[in-house]
């Protein structure tokens, strides 16, 4: 037969034999350990988050088979994929490439190619950033290294042993970092990678910095770096032999042909094993799924588009319905806000506060004292008790304050392309004659808060505005929120002298990680780094600067508006739980508005409508926030993360997923305003229009 002329008999059974199997340790010794290790380390972490003060909940026996046994199948498609690398490593040592004509003509091209970068404009520097010098140490370590290999015979063995060495080190190194990381990022947010961590990666100066100044990351990184080369040590010691003789390229082909039908298997298990993650404990889900490919998963999906992801409905019909909730006319949700008062034409200072969850309020069942400034503030102000954060992330606060529309799905307004000119808060009070101005402590290029601000309507001042004398303490983040406070004071009194009203919108920065602040100004040290720290010093620069502005000629003719962006964590058991929403907000203005409570649950895109019908504004309108003192205000709370859309009124939550998943929960309120909330077990079909309606309807880009 013409295949048993082309492959012998004797082919197969010579795979077989003693010495080929001792070749094919070459490719899988390494695998096997590094899966191994993986595994192991994959367990621990997935034992140590269980732990963790954020996810201490109980789990029935079939949610803990699912948690150690998809997170295992998980984990080993993960190492398989991953293993790449190394089989990359591994296929390209051989001595055949060095022999005479071969040698000479790779190192020739390697040396053109090497000349090419060095002297040419490339494709690599359209990219820019670290990318051509990237480049071109990659190529001048590869033409040194295969220059002296090809030259000089007797290191070839010994360098192809430490090139070993060191991707397998590598590899090590990388397995554990990432398992540290994942429970430094699961303390913050109760949840493995996800999109916030894509998020930050494009900062990373700050992000970087942030981590530089919030843990001891040298002395950390010294023992990672110790433990990775005695667990390498262990695993590799005697594998000196692999070297002797190398793999014929016809088993490296066979092998290699096994393994990519391997890293095919695991692709299709890692998106199968995906449809399991729908257990109605978020905790379980995130446990057993592996953060590498949620990331991946993550970079992939920054961007969601609504239509092609959520559950929709025709487009008249989510028309109707919108205009039926906001009295409003059209596709684009236009209202004619009208006021039988005349139009008062306050200041208006907007604060938005860095991670102020309610629950670090004495109001809201806080006894450690940390914000006596607020609390006192909250007597003498209109309080809103159950208002709720858009979102989990600056961007999300912003957007929803100056917007006062629903979260859209994966990135943020802020910081998607062609976003000026958008209908936002700036151009109301931009066209009623106001300055109107967004303050930032830190580099307003982060979150591209810069670009979206300028290009709507505000002037954007941030640390660059700064003298040097104007900053007593800076972290990486930005000036500490007592020099921005003064800077504000500074500009406000500037805008007073114009005779026109002004509109500030202070974001401030302190109550971030690495929590670091000036000594001296409250009793928890700086150094301390802790979050409850950095709320007292936040809540203490609060104080100081309402104690200087009534010394201001402008004060009795402002109003001032204290909000948080977003919570300090949004983990819970359910995707989106309630009271890791709630944020504390008040609207101050002594001998203007009356101090009140409003105890109707209000969504964050409501505040500045509400504070624009307290100044009896007159104007057309696309906000989907409303005056919540207007009579045909419904109280609601849009709340979300970057893909589950929640849509809060009448006691159920109803949140979109992607896939076009819905669920619904019985939210039944608590002690010290936290929620039991109940799975639904019948959709309401009503709530559930209005949920999709608002959200397919908010059209970004919309002027």
């Amino acid at each position: 037969m013409y295949w048993s002329h082309r492959f012998p008999k004797n082919m197969i059974s010579n795979w077989m034999n003693a010495q080929s199997l001792e070749k094919g340790r070459f490719y899988v010794l390494p695998f096997f350990k590094l899966a191994l290790l993986y595994v192991v380390v994959g367990f621990v972490t997935r034992i140590v988050l269980i732990t963790n003060g954020q996810s201490l909940v109980n789990f029935s026996l079939l949610e803990w088979v699912q948690i150690f046994l998809f997170g295992f199948i998980n984990d080993l498609c993960i190492i398989t994929i991953g293993y790449f690398f190394m089989w990359l490593c591994l296929s390209f040592m051989s001595d055949k490439k060095y022999t005479y004509p071969w040698g000479y003509l790779l190192f020739s091209l390697i040396g053109i190619a090497l000349g090419y970068v060095l002297f040419f404009n490339t494709v690599f520097d359209e990219y820019g950033s670290a990318v051509p010098k990237i480049v071109k140490g990659v190529l001048a370590y590869k033409f040194i290294s295969f220059g002296l290999r090809l030259f000089i015979p007797r290191i070839r063995k010994t360098w192809s042993s430490i090139c070993y060495y060191f991707v397998f080190y590598v590899y090590v190194v990388c397995i554990l970092f990432i398992a540290i990381g994942e429970y430094f990022f699961w303390d913050e947010f109760g949840v493995r990678y996800n999109f916030i961590a894509v998020d930050y990666l494009v900062y990373t100066n700050e992000v970087i910095g942030n981590i530089m100044e919030s843990y001891p990351i040298i002395p950390l990184f010294s023992v990672l770096l110790l433990v990775s080369g005695v667990i390498t040590y262990l695993l590799v010691r005697k594998e000196r032999s692999l070297f002797n003789k190398y793999p014929s390229t016809l088993y490296k082909a066979g092998l290699s042909l096994v393994y990519f039908l391997l890293t095919g298997i695991a692709f299709i298990v890692l998106n199968l094993n995906v449809r399991f993650q729908n257990r109605s404990n978020v905790f379980v889900n995130e446990l057993q799924a592996n953060g590498s490919y949620k990331f991946c998963l993550a970079f992939v999906n920054s961007e969601l588009s609504y239509t092609d992801f959520y559950i929709t409905i025709p487009q008249k019909s989510a028309e109707d319905i919108i205009n039926d909730i906001y009295k409003s006319k059209g596709s684009d949700n236009l209202q004619e806000i009208r006021d039988s008062l005349p139009e008062i034409h306050k200041n208006i200072v907007l604060i938005t506060v860095e991670s102020l969850s309610a629950s670090f309020l004495k109001q809201y069942g806080n006894t450690e004292n940390l914000t006596p400034n607020l609390d006192k503030l909250m007597n003498q102000s209109l309080v809103f008790n159950n208002l709720y954060a858009a979102g989990n992330r600056t961007v999300r606060g912003l957007e929803a304050l100056s917007l006062c529309l629903p979260p859209s799905p994966g990135e943020s307004i802020i910081k998607r392309p062609d976003n000026s000119n958008l209908f936002s808060i700036g151009k109301v009070l931009k066209n009623k004659g106001y300055t109107v101005q967004f303050m930032y402590g830190g580099d307003s290029y982060f979150d591209n808060m810069g670009t979206f601000f300028s290009g709507n309507e505000y002037i954007v001042i941030d640390k660059s505005n700064f003298t040097q004398d104007e900053i007593s303490f800076s972290n990486i983040w930005g000036v500490c929120d007592e020099d921005m406070y003064s800077k504000a004071i500074k500009i406000f009194t500037e805008d007073a002298k114009t005779g026109k009203p002004f509109f500030g919108h202070i974001m401030t920065v302190s109550n971030h990680r690495p929590f670091t602040y000036p000594d001296g100004r409250i009793d928890i040290p700086s150094n301390s780094k802790s979050r409850n720290g950095g709320v007292k010093y936040t809540d203490y620069a609060i104080g100081k600067f309402m104690d200087e502005a009534p010394k201001q000629s402008w004060f009795d003719n402002t109003v001032f508006v204290i909000v948080a962006d977003h919570c300090a964590s949004s983990a819970g058991k359910t995707e989106i739980p309630l009271d890791k929403y709630h944020i504390p907000a008040l609207i101050y203005a002594p001998g203007f508005v009356k101090p009140q409570v409003v105890n109707a649950s209000v969504s964050q895109i409501d505040l500045m409508p509400t504070v624009f019908g307290l100044l009896h504004f007159s104007y057309n309108s696309k906000f989907y926030g409303k005056n919540v003192f207007s009579p045909e205000y419904k109280p609601k709370a849009f709340v979300a993360t970057y893909q589950n859309l929640g849509y809060w009124t009448d006691n159920i939550l109803t949140i979109l997923s992607p896939v076009k998943k819905v669920q619904q929960y019985k939210v039944m309120p608590s002690d010290n305003y936290q929620f039991e909330m109940k799975t639904v077990n019948k959709i309401d079909s009503i709530l559930l229009k209005q949920a999709v309606a608002n959200y397919q309807s908010v059209d970004y880009g919309k002027k």
